[in-house]
C-alpha cells in the first residue's frame, strides 16, 4: 500500500505522526523551515527534523521509538568501570554553561561518520531554542575547566528529547547522560527520547517503545509545568544516583 509524504507550507503545523511511513521508517513530511514555532510544534507531536546538506528538511517520527525510561529504578545502565569513574572523577557537570560550544562539538564528523546532520542552520535554530529556554546542554569539564564532553536536547513537559552527544575524553558523554538521567528522574520526568536506536544506546539501557505508546505519553505529559530553576544556567549536577 502506498503512503504519502506530506509537503509542508509556511504554516508551522504537521500531519499526525501516526501517518509516518513504514519505509523509510518514520518519514512523515518534507519542507518547511527550522523556525522556533515549527520546531516546538514538531516536538510537541513526537516529530523531529533530520536531513543532510543539500536536501530539503525531512521530518520523522519512527516506530518503535528508542528511549530511556525514567520511571524505571535504574534508567541508565552504569557499568562497574563507569561507576568507579563517576565516584572518583573530579569532573564538573554543568547545565547550559556553553550551549553553542556543545552543539558545535556534536556537529563535528565522527570516525565512522564522514558527514554531519547538525548543519549550521540546525545549530542556529537550536541556539535560538536555547535562548528561549527550550533547548539545553549538559557539559562535562575537567580539572582545567576544559569542555571534554556533553549532550544537548529539547525539554518539554516531562520529556527530554536528546539530540546528540560528544566525548573528547573516554566516557565523558556517558557521565553527562548519567547525571542528566538521574537529575530528571528526581524532577519527575518520564522519558529521555533517543529517537532511533543503536547498539551504543542499548548498551546504556535504552529500550524501544511503540510509537502509539510514545505519543500517548507525550500527549499526557507535554504540558507539565517545569520548575523555573530546572535548567538554570551553570547549575551544577553533583549527584548522579
Amino acid at each position: 500500500m502506498s503512503q504519502s509524504i506530506y509537503l509542508l507550507d509556511s504554516d508551522p503545523i504537521f500531519p499526525s505522526a501516526h501517518f509516518a511511513q513504514q519505509e523509510p521508517n518514520g518519514l512523515l513530511a518534507i519542507g518547511g523551515d527550522l523556525s522556533s514555532p515549527r520546531l516546538l510544534e514538531a516536538y510537541r507531536n513526537g516529530i523531529f527534523p533530520w536531513y543532510c546538506e543539500g536536501e530539503p528538511i525531512l521530518w520523522w517520527s519512527p516506530n518503535p521509538r528508542c528511549v530511556f525510561n525514567l520511571t524505571d529504578d535504574y534508567p541508565i545502565h552504569i557499568s562497574k568501570s563507569l561507576k568507579r569513574h563517576l565516584k572518583k572523577s573530579h569532573y564538573r557537570i554543568l547545565i547550559n554553561q556553553d550551549f553553542k560550544k556543545v552543539i558545535a562539538s556534536c556537529s563535528k564528523p565522527r570516525p565512522k561518520q564522514a558527514e554531519t546532520w547538525i548543519l549550521p542552520e540546525m545549530q542556529r535554530a537550536y541556539i535560538e531554542l536555547n535562548r528561549q529556554g527550550y533547548a539545553h546542554s549538559v557539559e562535562v569539564y575537567d580539572e582545567t575547566d576544559a569542555l571534554i564532553g556533553g549532550l544537548y536536547g529539547v525539554s518539554l513537559g516531562k520529556f527530554f528529547f536528546g539530540e546528540s552527544m560528544f566525548s573528547a575524553k573516554p566516557d565523558a558523554s556517558k557521565i553527562a547522560l548519567a547525571h542528566l538521567s538521574y537529575y530528571l528522574k528526581k524532577a519527575g520526568f518520564v522519558l529521555i527520547d533517543c529517537q532511533v536506536p543503536n547498539d551504543h544506546l542499548y548498551s546504556l539501557g535504552a529500550v524501544d517503545i511503540g510509537r502509539d505508546n510514545f505519543l500517548a505519553l507525550l500527549q499526557k505529559y507535554r504540558d507539565w509545568q517545569q520548575p523555573a530553576d530546572l535548567f538554570k544556567v551553570a547549575k551544577e549536577l553533583t549527584d548522579w544516583q
